[in-house]
């Protein structure tokens, strides 16, 4: 698919990461003036890195640490701090795709790294515009002058963008198991394009893959195949999340694990950035289940189309750990709530009412 590039409209290589300091800036409710002031920089240094034009991301290790930190010190909301990592991700990202040959000859991002959900609501934010959830709630802070409101990629730029993850999407799907994570995480964004010839070639792309949902239990295409089910899922078939969740997921204790392990990735309770998929099969996976639970939560209310693989999700996170619900009384009560709700309005499939009514049950018995 050839790539059209326009002669003008480039976003700048750290825009999605200049943005995030912005609000970090005006959370402090500090002028660029007075930013710069307070931390010793030039003026045009400091906007040079909210506009994007000198990327953060080229700061020495030791210097970033440094600003954030003083940042931090002069108000700055922490929240807003730690989305710094992702947006610098998230330019990465689409720098390597938009603008492979100013980089060094490498592996693509998307190949030799798992991103996480706060990485795709960067990218996301980039290309429709559309506020991260943790920045969604921050009160718009009051500019001078026209100041754009999200960090968009130019039209032409989003196009390549699309355009090069479907390549590589492609070829990456031919390279058998070696292109693996590659292919799945560009499908995975290739799905953020809504035109009508893009939905028609992801339609397309995922169906040829449909085999992969009727395997049973753990795989080393279990990862492709969640991904495949869940992209379906999006696009309004929910049959082959359903079915993977009662194959390939249910009733398997090691893609119970890979199940708990790849979502506590995905919202962050794990820590610590994972090369490949390799970590999903860890028994002993070091991640933080209260946090784990306030993500699904927030999921329940947020993606609909999931809603069968949170329920199940939920189901295996609290009855293996039946402590959680005393932890957070007010998360307890709030989910508690809900998840009635969901069962008296229904729309689940048989397997997620009994799963739900037991989550409901368990929440009920630790309610304080």
């Amino acid at each position: 698919m050839a790539v059209r590039r326009a002669a003008q409209g480039r976003a700048a290589a750290g825009a999605i990461a200049g943005y995030v300091l912005r609000i970090a800036r005006e959370s402090a409710d500090r002028t660029q003036v007075a930013m710069a002031e307070a931390l010793g920089a030039d003026l045009t240094t400091w906007q040079g890195w909210e506009s994007g034009r000198r990327p953060l991301a080229n700061m020495k290790a030791g210097a970033l640490l440094d600003l954030r930190r003083r940042l931090l010190a002069l108000g700055s909301d922490p929240h807003v701090l730690h989305l710094l990592d992702p947006a610098m991700d998230a330019d990465r990202i689409i720098a390597a795709t938009v603008r492979p040959e100013e980089g060094a000859p490498r592996p693509h991002p998307l190949a030799d790294w798992v991103h996480t959900r706060d990485t795709a609501h960067m990218i996301a934010w980039a290309l429709n515009g559309r506020v991260p959830p943790g920045l969604a709630r921050r009160p718009a802070a009051a500019r001078r002058g026209p100041v754009a409101r999200a960090p968009l990629l130019p039209a032409a730029e989003r196009g390549a963008f699309f355009s090069r993850l479907q390549d590589m999407a492609e070829s990456a799907a031919r390279k058998g198991q070696g292109g693996l994570l590659l292919h799945r995480q560009a499908l995975y964004l290739c799905a953020y394009d809504r035109t009508p010839e893009a939905a028609a070639w992801m339609s397309q792309a995922l169906h040829d893959r449909r085999d992969l949902v009727a395997e049973r239990g753990w795989t080393p295409l279990w990862p492709t195949a969640r991904s495949t089910a869940t992209a379906l899922a999006r696009l309004g078939d929910r049959r082959p999340l359903m079915d993977f969740i009662d194959r390939s997921i249910a009733g398997h204790d090691a893609a119970e694990t890979a199940n708990l392990n790849y979502w506590a990735y995905w919202l962050g309770s794990i820590r610590e950035p994972q090369p490949d998929d390799s970590f999903m099969r860890l028994r002993d996976g070091n991640w933080e289940p209260l946090r784990l639970l306030h993500g699904l939560a927030a999921g329940l209310h947020q993606a609909p189309a999931y809603i069968d693989l949170y329920i199940h999700t939920l189901w295996a996170l609290l009855t293996t750990h039946m402590w959680l619900p005393l932890a957070d009384p007010a998360l307890t009560d709030t989910l508690h709530t809900h998840t009635a709700r969901l069962l008296d309005h229904g729309g689940i499939s048989p397997r997620s009412r009994r799963e739900l009514s037991t989550v409901h049950y368990v929440l009920g018995e630790n309610r304080t």
